[in-house]
């Protein structure tokens, strides 16, 4: 089940699991966003390729209007995924403390 709205301090959190089930929620919900967000990833427990694509849509569609996606509180086992599908190096991640 995936969970997706804004935090106390504005940022975007994400709890669950973002796979391709989840992914048309996740898409409708960052589609309302603009300029530079912070996605707080601290309970997200999986992703998968379709929500790679759906952070990868969005992060194309801010970048287009001055923004950003910026990816924060990332567990190892998410920063692995996005090391190996070359995202580390499309987003801003700062990793779980």
């Amino acid at each position: 089940m995936l969970q997706i709205e804004f935090g106390a301090n504005g940022a975007v959190v994400i709890a669950g699991r973002l796979d391709a089930a989840q992914s048309p929620v996740a898409q409708s919900f960052l589609d309302g966003v603009q300029g530079a967000v912070t996605v707080d990833c601290g309970r997200l427990d999986y992703i998968s390729s379709a929500g790679l694509g759906v952070l990868l849509k969005t992060q194309k569609r801010l970048l287009a209007s001055g923004g950003k996606l910026r990816l924060v509180c990332v567990n190892r086992h998410l920063q692995d995924i996005f090391q190996y599908s070359g995202f580390d190096q499309i987003f801003e991640i700062v990793p779980a403390a």
